[in-house]
């Protein structure tokens, strides 16, 4: 079993994209996730990688467009502010099939907003971010050994699918501490045969672009790169439940929500209530199977988000709107409480007896 070390959530994303083979990080300094860059800064000198810290975002994530199309694992991070300025470069790496890593440790917006936790980056994750039809993979870690583990995770996925990936994190994720496993698995090696590692005169040139001047091309291109989608969709999607084998209420929360939920529904437990979480680990592919399973059970939802209630939205189509789903949230750097929630289900378990 491997040794479990002590790391801030920030640091643990480092090392083990270390770990997993990453050896260029791109970035540029923004609360609260400055911990990977400054991590990256000392270790990749000392294995033989790159660390650069760009003159801006934008020119960050086109280091990383650059590095992906050489068929390298590469990765940059950020928090919320910032990844709005790559979002052009993120819709650029999606146009051009490439891999890469994208972090984003999310903090209270719109605007500078605030430096304390948020998860107000929800649409801007799980519907692209940037211009143009297409997807990103979206991990959401609800410890820190998840922020580990999914960005191992997050490689391997960006490598077999050809796209870009995130690692989708609130501020909370990112700076608390806990003890964490760094031991990555065997990795699996995939064959890049489209990255430019130059032709020594043995194979023609691969050309890596996302400019299609042929309409007919950028809709094939397009319809292709949605159908992989789908494979995702059905082989890809992440989830984790909890005390939802006779729940009647139904929380559906991620990251630190999460966490808080948990707490509040062994609290409800306590009193008898029946209540369980389901706790969506790709934020894209979005879980919809189990939730729509679930409301064939349950008789309300609730949606634990530190945002205005971009989540909700999912849930609802996920279950076409069968059942009521009520918003339970903070905002602005806020995060909900175990008491906020419980009262919420408390309710809910009220108001959905009084229905039955």
């Amino acid at each position: 079993m491997a040794e479990r070390v002590l790391m801030k959530g920030n640091e643990a994303i480092a090392e083990a994209a270390i770990q997993a083979g990453c050896r260029h990080y791109f970035g540029y300094p923004i609360t609260p996730q400055t911990e990977i860059a400054a991590y990256m800064a000392k270790r990749m000198p000392k294995i033989g990688g790159c660390f650069l810290q760009a003159e801006s975002e934008i020119a960050a994530i086109n280091m990383v467009y650059g590095v992906a199309s050489a068929g390298q694992r590469v990765m940059t991070s950020s928090s919320s502010p910032g990844i709005s300025l790559k979002g052009e470069g993120i819709s650029y790496l999606a146009g051009s099939d490439l891999p890469a890593l994208i972090v984003n440790v999310q903090r209270g917006g719109p605007g500078l907003g605030g430096i304390q936790p948020s998860q107000s980056d929800y649409f801007q994750s799980t519907r692209g971010g940037g211009h143009g039809d297409y997807r990103l993979i979206v991990l959401a870690p609800a410890s820190v050994q998840e922020m580990a583990s999914l960005t191992v995770t997050g490689f391997d996925l960006a490598d077999k699918y050809r796209m870009p990936a995130m690692i989708l994190a609130d501020g909370t994720m990112g700076q608390m501490m806990e003890p964490v496993a760094l031991e990555v698995p065997e990795q699996t090696v995939y064959e890049k045969p489209w990255a430019l590692t130059g032709t020594r005169m043995q194979r023609r040139h691969n050309i890596v672009n996302s400019l299609y001047l042929q309409p007919e091309e950028l809709e094939r291109t397009n319809l292709e790169r949605f159908e992989r989608y789908k494979t995702i969709e059905q082989n890809e999607t992440r989830y984790d439940a909890y005390r939802m084998e006779d729940a009647e209420i139904c929380v559906v929360a991620y990251g630190i929500a999460a966490r808080v939920s948990k707490n509040a529904i062994d609290a409800a437990r306590a009193k008898g209530i029946r209540a369980g979480l389901i706790r969506p680990i790709t934020l894209w592919p979005f879980p919809s199977a189990p939730l729509k399973a679930a409301a064939e059970q349950v008789h309300t939802f609730l949606s634990v988000e530190l945002s205005m209630g971009q989540m909700i939205e999912d849930i609802e189509l996920s279950i076409r709107c069968k059942r009521p789903v009520q918003l339970v949230n903070r905002v602005g750097g806020m995060i909900p409480s175990p008491e906020q929630v419980l009262a919420a289900i408390e309710k809910a378990a009220k108001e959905g007896g009084a229905r039955s």
